[in-house]
């Protein structure tokens, strides 16, 4: 029997607020344990939850970017559980009334495009955190992150397998940071995902029985995580089993997803509309304040990079996932000129890219500046230097040792672009090398490349390739 995987995504993401959601708490990350939890964090007798207007402001950001309905009125609603890291024994969170409801996104997995639904986005805030290890045996808390501003975003489950629910999250992971509305720091868990995973006959409408998968904090787990559940849900039903609806956590040492516990439904939580907190009134004026902060988003950056730069569908995905690469690769093309952009995209794609992934560094850390590449990028356009040479400039300034014209004069890299001395130099080779010169001549061709080789040798790779291959061809041609 052949098997179709449905899949839909919860994302959290930290709103970039400097407080929590419902106090003055600080949110910043790495705090001694339990230092940044204030009486409303710890759910102390007598104190009473204030809501964050940055949160709603962010919220709505999102909402709009989008294309998502704006509730006018939304509701807060207590989401009854028990866990060790929740102080109050329920947490804030949003029902029947969330403050954005719809949308879509679109994703792209090699060259097919799919818009993914948006079911609603919501507020809530974190709980705090249980720490398993250095207590012999116990469990220490810490509730820092207790009321941390969280966007919950759930899409319809309109995902077919572990490559579209990568795309989607990394589709979303770079619209919040152009949004600038959460940071997307995984490793510190300012964004993740939960994904519901089932499988169905191919050709099908009812959905089968889904798992959830909690807390996936990185690309390359949501990936593998899916991939082992689909596998391990195939082979129970194919066996003559069925899946047990239940919540599954991924060990990443093992690679493999195990049961948590039984997968709750809403009314297992028992919602209510929390009293302490009044309806969320959102007004017309504060919906189009925010619609003008909206920035150029992802989508909209491929196409005019695309238009303005002449880049391929590709070149122009990976260059506008990130907010700061395509912000760093737009100013290596407004100081290098636009003719320049293809050279610009693939210095910035290749040997930057590389060299940031070698030395485990953020694009805006690198040693290398944006004006400093482009003026790499202008030596190699004027024929300044070769493109070969340049990989060798590129490391120096990677290094620390200046600017490209400073690091071409220091070393002598220059590229001879002089006819006569390359003809002169060619002329010296011919005449050392006649065996190799007639057997070329008799129709070994493949010997083109040990005279290019001898006169790159000769000139340490300075002379221009273009000039040589041309001037070598009429040479040995006699």
């Amino acid at each position: 029997m052949q098997w179709e995987v449905v899949i839909g995504l919860e994302v959290h993401a930290q709103l970039s607020t400097q407080s929590k959601i419902f106090s003055g708490a600080a949110t910043a990350y790495g705090a001694a344990p339990n230092t940044q939890a204030c009486a409303v964090d710890l759910a102390l007798p007598g104190v009473l939850p204030v809501m964050n207007k940055g949160a709603t402001e962010r919220a709505i950001k999102f909402g709009l970017a989008v294309g998502a309905k704006i509730n006018r009125t939304s509701v807060f609603a207590r989401k009854n559980y028990f866990y060790p890291d929740l102080p109050k024994g329920y947490q804030i969170s949003q029902f029947e009334l969330p403050i954005v409801e719809g949308g879509s996104i679109t994703i792209q997995v090699g060259d097919v495009e799919k818009t993914i639904r948006i079911t609603r986005a919501h507020l809530e805030e974190d709980a705090g955190k249980s720490l398993h290890e250095d207590f012999h045996g116990m469990t220490g808390i810490d509730l820092n992150r207790a009321s941390t501003p969280l966007l919950e975003i759930v899409s319809e489950p309109d995902l077919r397998g572990s490559a579209e629910a990568v795309a989607y999250a990394k589709t979303l992971h770079s619209l919040v940071q152009y949004l600038d509305i959460c940071d997307g720091n995984m490793q510190e868990g300012s964004f993740r995902c939960d994904a519901n995973v089932s499988v169905r006959p191919l050709g099908t409408d009812k959905l089968g029985t889904r798992c959830e998968i909690k807390n996936l904090n990185s690309f390359r787990f949501l990936e593998r995580a899916v991939e082992y559940e689909v596998v391990r849900q195939i082979e129970i039903i194919e066996a003559g089993g069925k899946i047990a609806q239940e919540t599954r956590l991924y060990d990443s040492d093992k690679d493999e997803t195990r049961s948590m516990r039984s997968k709750e439904e809403a009314f297992d939580y028992r919602y209510f509309p929390d009293p302490d907190l009044l309806p969320m009134k959102i007004s017309e004026a504060m919906i189009e304040e925010i619609q003008k902060t909206l920035p150029e988003l992802p989508q909209a950056k491929r196409g005019r990079f695309m238009r303005e730069f002449g880049l391929s569908s590709y070149d122009a995905n990976v260059l506008t996932a990130s907010k700061a690469m395509a912000a760093y690769f737009e100013q290596v093309v407004n100081q290098a000129g636009a003719a320049n952009a293809k050279s610009a995209a693939n210095w910035v794609m290749g040997d930057l890219a590389g060299a940031l992934k070698r030395d485990n560094l953020e694009i805006a850390h690198s040693p290398v500046s944006a004006d400093r590449l482009a003026g790499l990028v202008k030596r190699i356009a004027d024929n300044t230097i070769s493109s070969k040479i340049a990989k060798e400039v590129f490391e120096a300034m990677w290094q620390g040792e200046g600017d490209a014209d400073a690091i071409i004069e220091a070393k002598g890299l220059k590229q001879i672009t002089d006819t006569g001395a390359i003809e002169k130099i060619i002329d010296g080779i011919i005449a050392a090398n006649p065996d190799q010169l007639a057997q070329y001549r008799s129709g070994k061709d493949k010997l083109f490349s040990f005279f290019i080789g001898q006169a790159m040798k000769a000139t340490q790779g300075k002379a221009n390739p273009q000039q040589l291959n041309d001037l070598l061809k009429q040479k040995l041609a006699g």
